[in-house]
């Protein structure tokens, strides 16, 4: 008897963590997927979106504003992302009233400039390396391997990793002049597949495959001081662990 009232109570606990752990797991949101259109044509990187492809691929607005303390601290974002066999491309459409930009020189802090960015995983798993590429005004790059929890709970980044990429930047107003407003500014950007084969293989490129990612947004909307406003695509919810949160990023996924 006393047998079956200890089974009976294991089967009420273990019935107990199956329920807990299923409404857990229903609680974790699926993370978003960005659907990335194939390009069969060849793409000029100018910053502008000539190509007729571009109007075709998916585009998705920064909807998610941290740090922001004016009203004028809210602009528009919008990107689009294509690929092809050899390379990933990126277009951003930035609205800016003041444009502003300091740094010249490649990995630097573009991140405290008017300053579009990409972190990308080449895999559809959230794993603790993501690639970096950081883009001022100017095309001042700070491009890295970003590790997080490398040793002790502490993140590093590998700043020597310079890879081959192409960037065009065309902007409408005057940088680091905020006695006038200013329209705005596009960034395109050419990005080799073979610039992921760095550490290991990774998921092809290919239809139907998925990679994680995050693109940001840092906008200095003040000629001096670091004040800086950061948007994202997806959320990540806590802006004081800084951006880089792998299990907070969405996910591209390479379609026909």
């Amino acid at each position: 008897m006393k047998n079956f009232k200890a089974y009976g109570i294991i089967f009420c606990l273990f019935i107990m963590i199956f329920v807990v752990i299923t409404r857990c797991q229903k609680a974790i949101p699926e993370p978003p997927i960005f659907k990335v259109s194939k390009t069969n044509e060849p793409i000029i990187i100018d910053g502008k979106m000539d190509e007729a492809i571009w109007s075709k691929t998916e585009s998705r607005t920064f909807d998610f504003t941290y740090n922001d303390e004016k009203p004028s601290d809210k602009q528009k974002t919008t990107l689009r992302m294509l690929w092809d066999e050899n390379n990933l491309y990126l277009f951003y459409e930035l609205e800016d009233k003041y444009l502003n930009a300091r740094e010249t020189e490649r990995d630097g802090a573009p991140y405290f400039d008017d300053c579009a960015e990409i972190f990308i995983i080449p895999t559809s798993e959230s794993l603790d390396t993501h690639f970096c590429f950081e883009i001022n005004l100017f095309k001042a790059v700070n491009d890295l391997l970003y590790f997080n929890d490398y040793y002790q709970g502490t993140n590093t980044a590998l700043k020597t990793f310079n890879p081959d990429h192409q960037v065009e930047v065309v902007y409408n107003g005057t940088v680091n002049n905020n006695s006038d407003i200013d329209k705005g500014w596009t960034m395109e950007l050419k990005i080799p597949l073979t610039t992921f084969g760095f550490l290991s293989k990774f998921e092809p490129v290919q239809e139907g495959n998925k990679w994680r990612f995050l693109a940001i947004r840092q906008e200095r909307n003040e000629a001096e001081g670091e004040r800086r406003i950061t948007s994202t695509i997806f959320p990540i919810y806590d802006i004081s662990k800084d951006v880089h949160q792998p299990d907070k990023f969405g996910l591209m996924e390479f379609v026909n």
